[in-house]
């Protein structure tokens, strides 16, 4: 009996260590891949996000990220690449300010970032942090924190993020981050519906904000399974369409 339990405590002591053993960058590296995301840098991606519809071109580390709308009957598109910010109006080149292009030009990327997640995790302005793991509504995670570098971190490279990252399935379930653009605040985004197109899984999110501005965005998980975040929105992707370059 003693034997077995000897033999017991090894075989849980061994699970556990090789568990432990996993780095930010291993977890990152197979959350990448489970979901697709490695899939996204060599693709053109399409979709519907609230009154615009969105399109990506990424080949080769070259992108195109784009913005369409109608407004009083007028076609508008405005799109970023890796030289410059473009807006056209009814097909014709329109000249804009580089502060209303920044304010574009962060808000299109926004959009394009967040419906890749998670690709970009390994851009070399990123920095992994693994915090100890959670478990929320009964499923375990690996918590990862993310940071950016001022130097190629973008506009809000001092924003911070937390995924959730199921530990059987590396997949992301839940991210909260912190911003700092007018006023600042803090969200927790909760897994709403998902979908795989031509490999890729892409997440439709239930969208919270803290009732208490003094919550920490390390421990936000806590208040939601305690009811003490506010829903303020729905983020939902629609008509997603993906053709994938490398075929």
């Amino acid at each position: 009996m003693r034997y077995f339990s000897i033999l017991l405590f090894a075989i849980l002591f061994s699970c556990k260590s090789k568990e432990s053993s996993l780095s930010a960058q291993q977890i990152i590296d197979k959350t990448i891949r489970y979901s697709g995301a490695d899939k996204v840098a060599n693709s053109i991606i399409t979709f519907k996000f609230r009154d615009k519809e969105y399109g990506a071109y990424r080949k080769n580390g070259e992108y195109n990220l784009s913005r369409y709308y109608k407004k009083n009957e007028v076609l508008i598109e405005e799109s970023i690449n890796n030289i410059r910010f473009e807006k056209l109006v009814n097909m014709h080149p329109v000249k804009v300010n580089d502060s209303v292009a920044n304010i574009y030009s962060n808000s299109i990327n926004s959009v394009h970032y967040f419906s890749v997640l998670p690709y970009g995790l390994n851009d070399k302005a990123v920095h992994k942090k693994l915090l100890p793991s959670s478990t929320v509504k009964g499923k375990e995670y690996y918590k990862i924190e993310i940071t950016f570098s001022e130097d190629g971190g973008g506009e809000d490279f001092d924003d911070v993020f937390i995924y959730w990252i199921g530990k059987e399935d590396f997949l992301v379930d839940y991210l909260a981050y912190s911003y700092h653009t007018n006023g600042g605040g803090k969200r927790f985004r909760v897994l709403k519906e998902q979908c795989i197109k031509n490999g890729i899984r892409f997440v439709d999110y239930h969208n919270y904000k803290p009732l208490k501005k003094d919550i920490s965005l390390v421990d936000i998980d806590k208040y939601f399974e305690k009811n003490e975040l506010k829903k303020v929105s729905e983020i939902v992707l629609k008509d997603i369409k993906v053709i994938d370059l490398d075929n």
